[in-house]
């Protein structure tokens, strides 16, 4: 009898050990889907084409911003929080800047002549507050910090920078995105929000290899995920012209409201149009 509750004791023993390690492997096998997705992380860059300055017969540089209230534009907003196989454009951008393979530049400018390192960055993204609340037990206000971190959540807009040329070599008219600024909600302590606060900007052409490797949201088909890189690079967003180069280096904003605002926007768009449309004949 003695012999046989010492083996059932041992067989206790055993299958203690054998059970953890056996829910150990048989999460590591885990695939949530049916493939891994491995197009994504392995993409290249599209190059650009190569340009002389001697074929470059006209161009125009415009600054535009992308509202992300809007519907078409909500794949560069969400996720709110980062998933497995995609994330919003903001984390991505933040990712990058604190592992190196972005450059964010100071938003006194947009020339691209003041670099940020990281903790300068990561000062912008969390902002220490006090505020003054009352101690249940003592009935008294305290003085509290409150540490604000600025989330995917808080983002509101993007401002392109970009180059409309048209290329006498090959007779086409392109457009290339220079750089890109981030701007937040400026909130109170009330949680109201103040208006927007640029946090930086960012040089486009060395933040195109990151976002060519992360999978955004398709709204038609899981299973074809588009990468950040082919949103921008296909114009697949909406948008409105807030400023064009002019002598007095001023936006539309500064002589236009309202109304007048979105007519100006509107005929600075359809000059671009015009002007490659006007060298065909048909």
């Amino acid at each position: 009898m003695d012999s046989i509750l010492k083996r059932l004791g041992t067989l206790a023993v055993i299958a203690l050990f054998t059970i953890p390690s056996g829910s150990v492997s048989a999460q590591a096998d885990v695939l949530d889907g049916v493939y891994i997705p491995a197009h994504a992380p392995t993409r290249k860059v599209i190059a650009y084409t190569p340009l002389r300055e001697a074929d470059v017969m006209w161009t125009k540089r415009i600054w535009r911003t992308i509202d992300l209230r809007e519907k078409i534009n909500h794949p560069l907003y969400y996720p709110e929080e980062p998933k497995t196989n995609y994330k919003s454009l903001f984390d991505v951008i933040k990712e990058g800047i604190i592992e190196g393979t972005i450059t964010a530049y100071d938003p006194i400018d947009d020339e691209f002549r003041t670099p940020l390192t990281k903790d300068e960055v990561l000062a912008k993204l969390t902002q220490i507050d006090t505020s003054m609340e009352e101690n249940f037990e003592t009935g008294e206000l305290e003085q509290v910090i409150v540490t604000n971190e600025v989330l995917a959540t808080d983002m509101r807009r993007y401002i392109l920078k970009e180059d409309w040329f048209l290329d006498r070599q090959r007779s086409v008219q392109e457009v290339r995105i220079i750089g890109m600024s981030a701007q937040v909600a400026k909130k109170d302590e009330s949680g109201n929000e103040m208006g927007l606060a640029d946090l930086f900007w960012i040089y486009y052409p060395e933040a195109r290899y990151v976002f060519a490797n992360q999978a955004v949201f398709n709204r038609q088909n899981d299973a074809e995920r588009r990468t950040y890189e082919d949103i921008i690079w296909k114009r697949m967003f909406n948008s409105f012209i807030k400023k064009e180069s002019n002598v007095f280096d001023r936006s539309l904003h500064d002589y236009t409201s309202g109304v007048a605002y979105q007519l100006e926007a509107e005929r600075v768009k359809n000059q671009l149009f015009l002007l490659e449309h006007d060298l065909w004949s048909y």
